[in-house]
């Protein structure tokens, strides 16, 4: 059994604990458990920030091919990164990834910044070098679609080089699901779409006919609460309860 098979397993006993199986006859089969869990995940990755992940990832341009299918896991790309400092002909792994003045700030001003240079040398570089990438092509325009995860390079490749990609990626099942904050209110939800789908199907039969004279469901009892419990988890997502990061000043 893989990470995520067992995490959406614990959700499983979770929801017929609290739906009292064991002690009462619980009518949904495996799939209502798997559509609640589902719609769980879909609709935190849909508002909540805690769905996703800063990370960096390397992708490999070919000469002439300016589209790249990315991993369906990758919600957005924000920037490429170029391992040369601003060839567009490249080279391997060649003198354009090699930075001398990186080095000679190392071993010269750093080491003696009290008698030359300093801090203020090094940064004097870094915005030449910053304006020269972006004159000279260092830094790589580019467009993403987030629904069939095609990235399109705007400049052609001149040659096969490797690029650094700054993106943000949806965070596992199994790593949501073992979160603690959200792996409590991703069971909490997937329980509450138990309870709606229960109470759907005890609805359409008031009650069950029986020698004593028939017995009473739950049904729209049951229905009513769950979507309740619904509405009080998405207020929830609204205060950041779920572990993602409030907003800071919005101006406008």
């Amino acid at each position: 059994m893989t990470d995520t098979e067992n995490e959406r397993q614990k959700v499983v006993e979770y929801c017929k604990a609290m739906l009292g199986s064991g002690m009462v006859d619980v009518e949904l089969d495996p799939i209502h458990y798997d559509t609640a869990i589902n719609r769980s995940l879909a609709k935190f990755r849909q508002r909540s920030s805690n769905a996703v992940e800063e990370s960096f990832g390397f992708i490999t341009v070919t000469t002439d091919n300016n589209d790249y299918i990315l991993p369906k896991e990758v919600e957005n790309v924000r920037q490429l990164f170029r391992r040369s400092i601003g060839s567009r002909t490249g080279g391997g792994d060649g003198g354009t990834l090699f930075e001398p003045f990186n080095l000679a700030y190392s071993n010269t001003y750093l080491l003696s910044s009290t008698h030359m240079g300093g801090l203020a040398t090094y940064y004097a570089f870094a915005s030449y070098q910053k304006l020269v990438g972006k004159i000279f092509g260092s830094e790589i325009n580019f467009t993403f679609n987030k629904t069939t995860k095609l990235l399109t390079i705007m400049q052609r490749p001149r040659t096969n080089e490797e690029l650094l990609v700054w993106m943000y990626n949806y965070r596992p099942d199994f790593n949501l699901l073992q979160d603690t904050m959200a792996g409590q209110w991703l069971k909490d939800y997937a329980l509450a779409n138990c309870k709606v789908m229960l109470g759907e199907a005890r609805e359409k039969f008031g009650t069950i006919a029986s020698p004593q004279g028939g017995t009473q469901l739950n049904g729209t009892a049951l229905k009513s609460e769950g979507k309740a419990e619904m509405e009080v988890l998405e207020q929830d997502l609204i205060n950041y309860k779920e572990g993602s990061t409030p907003l800071t000043f919005v101006i406008g």
